[in-house]
């Protein structure tokens, strides 16, 4: 499972964001093979004021359906949404998403452990899938693809 997260920094402009922010989730409500979708109003942070406002998670059954989603005319139409907020003021991250497949993180590539360690052939994914993955075309290309329209 895959995890899209656009991560909004604090505005500037709380209404203007929250206006925007609106038009932008109703976008995404359209975009296709969502299986969930979390928002996250960040409170607040050890360390202080916080960095970030608030946090839109979006789960995908794999990186393929993921980039198909984004690429499709919803996805572009709401990647083109968010490019209407101030520049810097978001931030876009995908990551796997290991609880949901048992509770328990994948182990890491056998070139990054000592001899002895157990085999990194027990994980769901070879090393070699993980680097296919990665190479596959980056979502946030796709939304950034939108603005150039």
């Amino acid at each position: 499972m895959i995890k899209f997260m656009v991560m909004f920094r604090q505005p500037e402009n709380a209404e203007r964001f929250e206006s925007t922010y609106q038009d932008f989730l109703a976008l995404v409500e359209r975009i296709p093979r969502i299986l969930r979708r979390q928002v996250v109003h960040v409170t607040g942070s050890p360390g202080g004021a916080p960095e970030y406002y608030r946090i839109l998670e979006i789960y995908f059954e794999s990186l393929d359906v993921q980039n198909e989603a984004l690429m499709s005319d919803a996805g572009q139409e709401a990647g083109a949404e968010l490019y209407r907020l101030p520049k810097n003021s978001f931030e876009l991250l995908y990551a796997d998403v290991y609880e949901e497949e048992g509770g328990s993180t994948p182990v890491a590539d056998s070139a990054d452990k000592p001899a002895d360690s157990p085999s990194a052939e027990s994980a769901d994914e070879s090393p070699a899938d993980a680097g296919e993955e990665a190479a596959a075309a980056s979502p946030s290309a796709a939304v950034k693809a939108s603005s150039a329209d």
